[in-house]
C-alpha cells in the first residue's frame, strides 16, 4: 500500500514514511492510492473476534510491508487492553434499530483514545526500529489534545507540543493536557480560535527552519494512521448490532471532518453503509457544504459543545480529493481559492458526489440541551454536548435501517452543561476528580506561528 497527498497525486510513499510525517512537505493530506476491500463475511462468521483482532485485520491493509501481521497484531492486544470496557467500545440498544457506539472508555473518556493510543504505540514501534526522533506537532479544539499526550507521555524518542485555544476549551479538557508533567510535553495556549492552533501547525510544517532542526510529524486526525485506526469501531459497531441482513447508518458529530471520513472510508472498504449523518453545532460549515453547496468561512462561535467550534474542517480536504477523482491540480486550486475568498461554492459533479454519502444538520446549543434532557428523561441516558448533537438527528430517523448515534466523550468532561440541561451533575471517574485539583503546566502565547516555533526549538534543543 503507497500513499500520495491531496495536492501531489503523483507522489509515492510508504506507510512508514507518512505516518511519521503526518503532513505532506507540500501542505497536502496523504491518501492511500488504492483502496482495500475487507470482506465483511468472514469477519461476520469470526463470532469471537475481538477488538485488536479485527483492527489488526483491517490495519493490515494500509502498512504494506512495513510491519508484519504478527507485530501488528501485539500493538494492537497492547493499545486496547487498557480500555475499561470490555467490549473496548460498546454498543447501546436504545430502542429498535437505534444505539449508541460508546466511544469514551479509553483513558481520557473521549473517542480520540481510540486512534491516538494505536498511533502512540505505531510511532514507538517505526522510531525505535529506524533510531529516529520525532516533534508532534498538533491542535486541539478539546479532547484531542489530552488523547495525544496520554497516548506520547514517557514515550522515547518523542517530544509532543499541542496547542489550544486560550479559554476555549472546557476546564476538564485543559487539566487533562495540562497537568501533565511528563518531561516530553509541552502544552501552549493560543490566544484564538482552533482554526488559528490549526493555521499554525500547518505553517511550521513547510517551515523549512524548523526542519532543518527536527523530524516534525502530526497527530491530529490529518495523520492518516488516525483515521485508518477510527475506521475500526465501525466496523465493531455492525458486529455488535447482528443485523447482518440490513445496510447501516452512522450519525457522527463532526469538527474537523475525521471521524466522518473514517466512517466514509469504512464504507469503501467494504461495510454496507447506507448513510452518513454529519451532525454540527452553531459552527456548521459542514451542514452548509453538505446541504447546498454553500462552503464559506464564518466567525467561531463559542458553543456548549467546543470541540465541534470549528471552521475549517482539514479531513474535508481529502473528501474534495476523492470527489475530484483525485485530480491534485484542481484540489489545489480550489483549496486557495477558499483560503484567498474564504469561501467555496461546491456545485455540479462535487457536490452531487457528497450527497451520495452525506445528509447534515446544524444543531444549536438550545436544541442540543434540550435533546440531552429528551434521552435523559425517555432512555436515563446521560450524554455530552457534542454526543447529544448526534442523538438529536437519530431522534428523527424513522427507517428499517441500523442507525447508529457516536457518543464521542464522557458527560463527565462537561459537568456544567450536564447540569443546566437536566438538574443534576454526571457520575465523576475518580481519576477526573483527582486530576481537578492537580497543578497545571502551560504557556500562553499569541496568535504567531513565529513565537510557536521559537518555543519549540528552544524545548528541544
Amino acid at each position: 500500500m503507497n500513499y500520495c497527498s491531496t495536492r501531489n497525486s503523483k507522489l509515492d510513499k510508504t506507510f512508514d514514511e507518512i505516518i511519521i510525517e503526518g503532513l505532506a512537505s507540500d501542505g497536502g493530506l496523504y491518501m492511500p492510492k488504492t483502496w482495500p476491500k475487507i470482506n465483511i463475511d468472514e469477519i461476520v462468521n469470526n463470532k469471537d473476534i475481538t477488538y485488536p483482532e479485527l483492527a489488526t485485520k483491517i490495519l493490515i491493509n494500509y502498512v504494506g510491508d512495513t510491519i508484519s501481521k504478527s507485530e501488528l497484531e501485539k500493538i494492537a492486544y497492547d493499545t486496547y487492553k487498557i480500555f475499561t470496557h470490555e467490549k473496548v467500545a460498546p454498543l447501546v440498544n436504545l430502542e429498535s434499530n437505534k444505539y449508541i457506539l460508546e466511544l469514551f472508555h479509553g483513558p481520557t473518556y473521549a473517542f480520540k483514545d481510540y486512534p491516538l493510543q494505536m498511533l502512540g504505540n505505531l510511532f514507538q514501534y517505526y522510531l525505535k526500529k529506524k533510531d529516529k526522533n520525532i516533534t508532534i506537532i498538533g491542535a486541539t479544539s478539546g479532547d484531542t489534545g489530552s488523547a495525544a499526550i496520554d497516548a506520547c507521555k514517557d514515550k522515547d524518542n518523542i517530544n509532543i507540543f499541542i496547542l489550544h485555544p486560550k479559554n476555549k476549551t472546557s476546564d476538564i479538557q485543559r487539566k487533562q493536557m495540562t497537568t501533565v508533567t511528563s518531561k516530553n510535553v509541552f502544552n501552549i495556549a493560543i490566544d484564538g480560535t482552533f482554526d488559528d492552533c490549526q493555521n499554525i501547525v500547518k505553517n511550521l510544517f513547510v517551515s523549512d527552519g524548523l526542519k532543518k532542526i527536527t523530524t516534525l510529524s502530526a497527530i491530529n486526525s490529518i495523520n492518516w494512521a488516525r483515521i485508518a485506526s477510527q475506521s475500526v469501531y465501525f466496523y465493531w459497531a455492525y458486529l455488535q448490532a447482528s443485523q447482518f441482513d440490513k445496510k447501516v447508518n452512522f450519525i457522527i458529530p463532526t469538527g474537523n471532518f475525521g471521524n466522518v471520513y473514517a466512517a466514509h472510508t469504512a464504507g469503501i472498504m467494504g461495510l454496507p453503509i447506507n448513510k452518513l449523518y454529519v451532525a454540527t453545532n452553531s459552527n456548521d460549515i459542514m451542514h452548509r457544504t453538505i446541504a447546498n453547496g454553500d462552503m464559506s468561512l464564518k466567525d467561531v462561535k463559542r458553543t456548549i459543545s467546543p470541540s465541534m467550534d470549528i471552521q475549517i474542517s482539514s479531513n474535508f480536504e481529502r473528501q474534495l480529493f476523492e470527489s475530484l477523482d483525485y485530480n491534485s491540480s484542481k484540489l489545489s486550486e480550489l483549496m486557495k481559492s477558499f483560503m484567498i475568498n474564504k469561501k467555496y461554492d461546491l456545485k455540479g459533479k462535487i457536490h452531487n458526489n457528497l450527497k451520495l454519502y452525506y445528509k447534515s444538520k446544524g444543531i444549536n446549543d438550545e436544541l442540543t440541551s434540550k435533546t440531552i434532557k429528551e434521552f435523559y428523561n425517555k432512555f436515563n441516558y446521560t450524554s455530552d454536548p457534542h454526543t447529544a448533537t448526534s442523538l438529536n438527528i437519530l431522534s428523527d430517523l424513522d427507517n428499517d435501517d441500523i442507525n447508529i448515534a457516536l457518543a464521542c466523550a464522557h458527560p463527565a468532561k462537561f459537568p456544567n452543561s450536564i447540569k443546566d440541561s437536566i438538574g443534576i451533575y454526571p457520575y465523576q471517574p475518580k481519576k477526573l476528580e483527582s486530576m481537578l485539583s492537580s497543578e497545571e503546566k502551560y504557556i500562553d502565547l499569541k496568535n504567531s506561528s513565529e513565537l510557536v516555533k521559537d518555543y519549540i526549538i528552544k524545548n528541544i534543543s
